[in-house]
Protein backbone atom coordinates (compact mmCIF):
# COMPACT_ATOMS: atom_id res chain seq x y z
CA UNK A 1 0.00 0.00 0.00
CA UNK A 2 2.07 2.83 -1.32
CA UNK A 3 -0.01 5.74 -0.09
CA UNK A 4 0.03 4.70 3.59
CA UNK A 5 3.00 5.81 5.65
CA UNK A 6 4.89 3.07 7.41
CA UNK A 7 5.03 3.52 11.13
CA UNK A 8 8.56 3.50 12.45
CA UNK A 9 7.91 1.30 15.45
CA UNK A 10 7.72 -2.45 15.31
CA UNK A 11 6.22 -4.68 17.95
CA UNK A 12 6.93 -8.32 18.69
CA UNK A 13 4.33 -10.81 17.56
CA UNK A 14 4.02 -12.13 21.11
CA UNK A 15 2.89 -8.76 22.46
CA UNK A 16 0.53 -8.32 19.50
CA UNK A 17 -1.02 -11.70 20.28
CA UNK A 18 -1.46 -10.68 23.93
CA UNK A 19 -3.05 -7.41 22.84
CA UNK A 20 -5.48 -9.27 20.58
CA UNK A 21 -6.48 -11.56 23.44
CA UNK A 22 -7.03 -8.56 25.69
CA UNK A 23 -9.13 -6.85 23.00
CA UNK A 24 -11.55 -9.75 22.67
CA UNK A 25 -11.76 -10.31 26.42
CA UNK A 26 -12.65 -6.64 26.91
CA UNK A 27 -15.21 -6.58 24.10
CA UNK A 28 -17.02 -9.81 24.98
CA UNK A 29 -16.74 -9.29 28.75
CA UNK A 30 -17.97 -5.73 28.43
CA UNK A 31 -20.92 -6.64 26.26
CA UNK A 32 -21.85 -9.53 28.55
CA UNK A 33 -21.71 -7.24 31.58
CA UNK A 34 -23.79 -4.66 29.72
CA UNK A 35 -26.51 -7.20 28.89
CA UNK A 36 -26.51 -8.60 32.43
CA UNK A 37 -26.82 -5.04 33.71
CA UNK A 38 -29.85 -4.47 31.51
CA UNK A 39 -31.38 -7.60 32.94
CA UNK A 40 -30.48 -6.67 36.54
CA UNK A 41 -32.18 -3.28 36.21
CA UNK A 42 -35.53 -4.93 36.83
CA UNK A 43 -34.51 -5.93 40.35
CA UNK A 44 -32.11 -3.15 41.37
CA UNK A 45 -31.88 -0.03 39.22
CA UNK A 46 -28.64 1.30 40.71
CA UNK A 47 -26.80 -2.02 40.32
CA UNK A 48 -28.16 -2.45 36.81
CA UNK A 49 -27.06 0.98 35.64
CA UNK A 50 -23.61 0.61 37.16
CA UNK A 51 -23.18 -2.72 35.33
CA UNK A 52 -24.39 -1.17 32.08
CA UNK A 53 -21.97 1.73 32.39
CA UNK A 54 -19.03 -0.51 33.38
CA UNK A 55 -19.76 -2.94 30.54
CA UNK A 56 -20.07 -0.12 28.03
CA UNK A 57 -16.76 1.36 29.11
CA UNK A 58 -14.99 -2.00 28.88
CA UNK A 59 -16.39 -2.67 25.41
CA UNK A 60 -15.45 0.84 24.28
CA UNK A 61 -11.87 0.32 25.50
CA UNK A 62 -11.77 -2.90 23.50
CA UNK A 63 -12.94 -1.12 20.36
CA UNK A 64 -10.34 1.62 20.83
CA UNK A 65 -7.66 -1.04 21.21
CA UNK A 66 -8.68 -2.45 17.82
CA UNK A 67 -7.63 0.88 16.33
CA UNK A 68 -4.39 0.82 18.33
CA UNK A 69 -3.70 -2.71 17.07
CA UNK A 70 -4.27 -1.61 13.48
CA UNK A 71 -1.54 1.01 13.85
CA UNK A 72 1.10 -1.45 15.12
CA UNK A 73 3.45 -3.31 12.81
CA UNK A 74 4.89 -6.71 13.51
CA UNK A 75 8.63 -6.89 13.94
CA UNK A 76 9.11 -10.45 12.65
Amino acid sequence: MGFFKESGSTTSSKSIARLQQLIWILIYGGLLTLVLGLSAQRMDAALGWSMVVAGGILAAIGFVLIYVRSRLTSGD
